[in-house]
């Protein structure tokens, strides 16, 4: 028989906030375990909580980005479940009322185009975590995460396989990223992945029993995990058996999934609106501040560059995989609009991000400024230097307040494009080597490179190597 896969998936985002959800402890992370947990976060007797705005208003920045209805009145709920890093025996959450409500992410795959509809995304509060290496046999309880921020974002049943999935997650990864709503730092748990799969017959309108794939947070086990659990399931179903609803995880390093609980349903969780919490009301105001505050969108932004500014869709992409990375492209591109886009793109691309991965540093810490990489870019673009002379005054730069002119001056890198000074060391080249020129004018043309080393060499690299060329073509091709 064959089976239709059917996946939906519910991403857990931790929202950049200095603060948690519901009290006033911060969230940063790396801090010494339960040093960052107050009496709200413990659960303690006769402690309120009070709802983070911050947090409100990210998640309103994120609804208005997939296009999705924001609720005027959504409310809190209590969800009921004993984990021993959940301290107050239950999870503020929401339920019935999510503030974010039916919206939609685009995104391209191999078979084109498709849009998955995102069913919500609700407000809640993270839990502590257990650390199974603490002692031997015995496991210890870090609070620290008890009360983070966090956006869960459900979707519908849409996607049907690991290509797809990942599509979705890479795309949603660099959104919250760009809407400065959260770090989405897939190694420290801000933003990790809950995948639901079931198989059905082919052509079937009924759907499977699912399996819930728990706590993902990288793209290559997310694949691994989902070809593993399609494995798995087709071999039940197609040996006679059912497939059981429950939660599993996922060993990398087997590559294989296993039970970690059975799956419960929503009734199970016998959520009831929180007491301690009214009911939150979204005003108009708040939407209009939020939709001020969202920058432009990253696909947009890759639309507008491959219009304005004639970068090929793969330019385009490298740029908008860091935020930073991309503001860099604009800012440069502002500070002189006649640079080509394309130049400009290699290069923060290419040795820009080179040099920052080799100083260890960031986009954030660059110490040189987008004005002076412009500059700089444009005595490249104009043919003042050279492409290794430019190099070298990256390289300069990055310790120096100097500027890109003065620094050209003072190593020697000013490139030489005068033709008639070209012109005399190249014939005094050609006439100290007449037998590589004879074979040139016989059709070896791949001597060319031969030549341009020896123009580089004499004029200690200041010769245009493009005019160089050109100049000796012409002298090549005349009559000895």
């Amino acid at each position: 028989m064959t089976w239709d896969t059917v996946i939906g998936l519910e991403v857990h985002v931790q929202l950049a906030t200095q603060s948690k959800i519901f009290s006033s402890a911060p969230t940063a992370y790396g801090a010494a375990p339960n040093s960052q947990a107050c009496l709200v976060d413990l659960g303690y007797p006769g402690v309120l909580p009070v709802l983070n705005k911050k947090a409100l208003d990210l998640a309103i920045r994120f609804g208005l980005a997939v296009n999705a209805t924001i609720d005027r009145a959504s409310r809190m709920a209590r969800k009921n479940y004993f984990y021993p890093d959940l301290p107050k025996g239950y999870q503020i959450s929401q339920s019935d009322r999510p503030i974010v409500n039916h919206g939609t992410l685009n995104i391209q795959t191999t078979q084109g185009n498709k849009a998955i509809r995102i069913l919500r995304a609700h407000l809640e509060e993270d839990a502590g975590k257990s650390n199974h290496e603490f002692r031997p046999g015995q496991s210890g309880m870090d609070f620290n995460r008890a009360g983070t921020p966090l956006l869960e974002i459900v979707t519908e049943p849409d996607f049907e396989n690991a290509e797809e999935v990942v599509a979705y997650l890479k795309k949603l990864h660099h959104l919250v990223r760009y809407l400065g709503i959260s770090d989405a730092n897939m190694e420290e748990g801000s933003f990790r992945c809950d995948v639901n799969i079931s198989l059905k017959p082919a052509g079937s309108e009924t759907l499977g029993i699912r399996a819930e794939l728990k706590n993902l947070n990288s793209f290559k086990f997310i694949e691994g995990a989902i070809a593993y659990e399609i494995e798995r399931q087709t071999d039940i179903l197609e040996g006679g058996g059912k497939v059981i609803q429950e939660t599993r995880l996922y060993d990398p390093d087997r590559d294989e999934t296993r039970s970690m609980r059975g799956k419960e349903d929503a009734h199970d969780y016998r959520y009831f609106p929180d007491p301690d919490l009214l009911p939150i009301v979204v005003t108009d105001s708040m939407i209009d501040e939020q939709r001020n505050a969202m920058p432009e969108l990253p696909w947009v932004r890759s639309e507008r560059w491959q219009s304005e500014h004639k970068l090929s869709q793969d330019a385009a992409d490298q740029l908008i995989r860091d935020p930073k990375r991309a503001d860099l492209f604009d800012a440069i591109i502002s500070t002189n609009t006649s640079l080509p886009g394309k130049l400009v793109a290699n290069w923060i691309s290419g040795d820009i991000q080179a040099l920052i991965q080799r100083k260890d540093s960031s986009y954030d810490a660059l110490p040189i400024t987008a004005k002076t990489l412009a500059e700089l870019l444009s005595l490249l673009a104009n043919d003042s230097i050279s492409s290794s002379g430019a190099k070298t005054i990256l390289e300069a730069l990055w310790e120096s307040e100097s500027t890109p002119t003065v620094l050209m001056e003072e190593l020697g890198l000013a490139q030489l494009s005068d033709d008639s000074e070209l012109n005399a060391i190249i014939r005094g080249i050609i006439d100290d080597n007449p037998e590589q020129s004879a074979d040139f004018r016989a059709g070896k043309t791949k001597l060319m490179a031969f030549f341009v080393g020896k123009v580089m060499k004499a004029t200690k690299g200041s010769a245009n190597p493009k005019r160089a060329t050109e100049l000796i073509t012409q002298l090549l091709t005349d009559k000895p």
